[in-house]
């Protein structure tokens, strides 16, 4: 099984914190669509045929798309692609896009869930991040999507906010259970380079990101999600049973999945590719038939790698066996030997050889996969 990721780099204002490639003009938005859809044909061979499970619509801001380009994509796809049964198909929205009418216009495509940038209940925070929306967006897209019938909703939450004191945050992932949302991404905010928040804190012209505050949010979360029944099955993400997102799991367990538009990711199994990160120039290429990437060959070092930073991300671990089976016992060897430090210090425990974080080592999940690495 494999999943199709398609990204949208279109947004009417760009986010303090985000580095995600998107542009805030929408004039090539046709153009690119167009571009978009010749790419499904030029990368139909990618996947050798696999069925696809799930599609993913990305960005940017999705939403932005019109019922009309949304359906064009999926003429094409199912041209060239033979779906799963339930194949899980999510679009992620801004909450001010989601009106009555972009929900009727939602429920005549395929698409089957949806991913609210919520980000916080606060109006307080939404400004600080340069959101677009407003709390009472959030609150009526929610009710519009449950009064539609939709039940598979997810909703981003951004921890460690300058802005947001310990009891506010309480009171988002409060509000999100009495909203009754059965899937939650929460993230603590990262400051990136290039972006506008990393140049407002760099000139002083805002707080710095509090590291105390990001870890008593993210131990308030933990414990909150666990008290009202929520799996911890990565990192960020929490799910009522029945509810996990199937497209960023499979990313995590290492499937097979194709990138479509500008910036996006492609992974076969061997190797990574990556689509370029500029408008005009992606459109110009497919316009002459050839797809603008770059890619890199995975060596077992890689992958190695690349299977202890996203398996220990997860409440499935990091498996010996898998490694002994895949890499050699060389590398299981190595693994175990470098796991022994994190193990003795409560970050790390063994059970039935995997290896998972404990909660307290999920305050440090990049150090712990990073004392795992194997260096070239």
């Amino acid at each position: 099984m494999a999943g199709i990721y398609f990204h949208i780099p279109f947004c009417r204002k760009r986010c303090s914190y985000c580095n995600f490639y998107s542009t805030a003009s929408l004039t090539s938005k046709e153009a690119l669509v167009g571009a978009i859809r010749k790419e499904i044909l030029l990368q139909r061979d990618y996947l050798r045929r696999e069925h696809i499970k799930t599609i993913y619509f990305g960005g940017g801001t999705p939403s932005l798309l019109s019922y009309e380009e949304i359906s064009t994509i999926f003429d094409d796809l199912h041209k060239y692609h033979t779906f799963s049964e339930n194949v899980e198909i999510t679009i992620e929205c801004n909450p001010e896009d989601i009106t009555k009418f972009k929900i009727d216009e939602i429920k005549r495509t395929p698409i089957n869930r949806i991913s609210l940038g919520v980000q916080s209940f606060f109006d307080e925070d939404l400004n600080f991040l340069k959101r677009t929306h407003t709390v009472k967006n959030s609150l009526n897209a929610i009710k519009f999507l449950q009064d539609k019938g939709y039940k598979n909703i997810s909703i981003d939450l951004i921890f460690g906010i300058p802005s947001l004191k310990n009891e506010n945050w309480i009171y988002n992932l409060e509000t999100a259970f009495y909203l009754q949302i059965p899937h939650i991404s929460a993230y603590s905010l990262t400051v990136e380079n290039k972006t506008l928040l990393y140049s407002q804190i760099k000139k002083g012209k805002t707080k710095a990101v509090d590291e105390k505050k990001v870890i008593e949010q993210f131990e308030m979360l933990m414990k909150m999600m666990k008290f009202n029944n929520f799996i911890h099955y990565e990192i960020s993400n929490f799910c009522l049973d029945g509810f996990m997102s199937i497209h960023n799991s499979n990313y995590w367990k290492n499937e097979k999945y194709l990138g479509i538009g500008p910036s996006a990711h492609s992974f076969d199994g061997i190797s990574r590719q990556w689509n370029i990160d500029n408008n005009t120039k992606y459109i110009e290429s497919i316009e002459q038939n050839v797809i603008p990437f770059s890619v890199e060959t995975l060596s077992s070092i890689d992958k190695y790698n690349e299977y202890i930073m996203v398996s220990l991300r997860t409440m499935w671990g990091c498996d010996i066996d898998y490694i002994k089976h895949n890499f050699g016992e060389k590398f299981s060897k190595y693994c175990l030997n470098q796991a022994k430090n994190n193990i003795r210090g409560g970050l790390l425990i063994n059970y039935m050889n995997k290896l998972s974080l404990t909660d307290r080592g999920k305050l440090f999940a990049d150090r712990v996969a990073s004392d795992l690495f194997m260096v070239k």
